[in-house]
């Protein structure tokens, strides 16, 4: 397998066509979350870092879905939508570590990742901000005449708040050509949804808004794939937006040091048996794509990748504090690495 670190964004994109990149692609984004925990614990990492262990079939799902020149907006728990859509994992850990060979040049950290090249807008920090980021940029694709589809990421407890229902009711009055992916993991936060939300799936909202509202089994790649897709094109074709949502879990509590101690007593081992991992490679096992000990060869060598990338990350500088005022006006260039 050639290590991830020595492709372009554009080129891990490519390859994502192929099924089993794709299993890798979901190995490779849980080894690094797990990495990254351990590198917040040797204390190498400053400030918050979300993780999304257990959501990595909604992440490759979508980048699949899509082309490199849509556009995503995510959260600040897109480590995943990242790499699924082509960061690499040396872009993407040099980040998080803030070290210039971070996709930002280590100005932005966890929440403020960044891929022009594939289409990743950058992530943002606020709960819902990528709703309307989304709206504009899918007005910005129809005023320049392309096909290209806009997708906001965000999870349901997004679903919430004032930017949600002013996102959809504007993109249904204008058939803007937008995705809304809600990640329904349950906890907005540390609060479960049943405590936040008066109903029981958020996908019937979109009736409000007269645009189709799909629910979607988050832990199989390939639903998750099928939907986005059939959402895009009807995004693309000029027939407006739709509004899935997919159920996942994150396994890890909701950042950095959380126990998630607020879970219900089995929930999370109910859902550590519909890991979406071991589900698609059980699936091209049966397809006869995977052989057996495949699984575990692919996550080792996924594991010496992300070590190598994380050796470049330690071995590199931190930017210089007078990149601070970088990227401050149009003028100015941006970070030197």
């Amino acid at each position: 397998m050639r290590p991830a670190n020595a492709m372009s964004p554009t080129a891990r994109r490519a390859i994502l066509s192929d099924r089993l990149e794709q299993l890798v692609r979901m190995i490779e984004i849980r080894t690094v979350e797990e990495r990254i925990q351990k590198l917040y614990v040797d204390g190498e990492v400053r400030g918050s870092t979300h993780l999304c262990s257990g959501q990595e079939a909604v992440c490759v799902g979508l980048a699949r879905a899509t082309r490199v020149d849509d556009v995503v907006a995510c959260t600040y728990r897109g480590h995943g939508h990242a790499l699924a859509l082509g960061l690499t994992p040396l872009q993407l850990i040099g980040e998080i570590c803030g070290r210039t060979v971070g996709c930002a040049g280590g100005l932005g950290g966890s929440m403020h990742l960044v891929e022009p090249d594939v289409g990743l807008l950058p992530t943002a920090a606020i709960v819902g901000a990528g709703l309307p980021l989304a709206c504009g940029a899918a007005i910005a694709a129809r005023v320049k005449r392309t096909d290209g589809v806009a997708i906001a990421v965000f999870g349901d407890g997004a679903a919430n708040i004032g930017a949600f229902h002013e996102s959809l009711n504007f993109a249904a009055i204008r058939a803007l050509p937008v995705v809304f992916l809600c990640e329904n993991n349950l906890y907005g936060e540390y609060s479960r949804i049943n405590l936040t939300t008066p109903v029981e799936e958020i996908s019937v909202r979109a009736a409000g808004y007269a645009m189709p509202g799909v629910v979607v089994d988050g832990q199989d790649v390939d639903a998750v794939g099928a939907a986005v897709t059939t959402a895009v094109e009807r995004a693309r074709a000029g027939q407006g937006p739709t509004l899935l949502e997919t159920m996942t879990y994150r396994y890890s509590g909701h950042s950095r040091s959380d126990p998630a101690t607020y879970r219900r007593l089995g929930e999370l081992d109910e859902w550590l048996k519909r890991d979406p991992i071991v589900l698609f490679a059980q699936k091209l096992t049966d397809e006869g794509v995977l052989a057996k000990g495949d699984l575990d060869r692919l996550r080792d060598e996924v594991k010496d990748s992300v070590e190598q990338a994380v050796g470049e990350v330690l071995a590199a500088p931190q930017p210089a504090r007078i990149e601070i005022l970088s990227h401050v006006t149009a003028n100015q260039p941006g970070p030197q690495a």
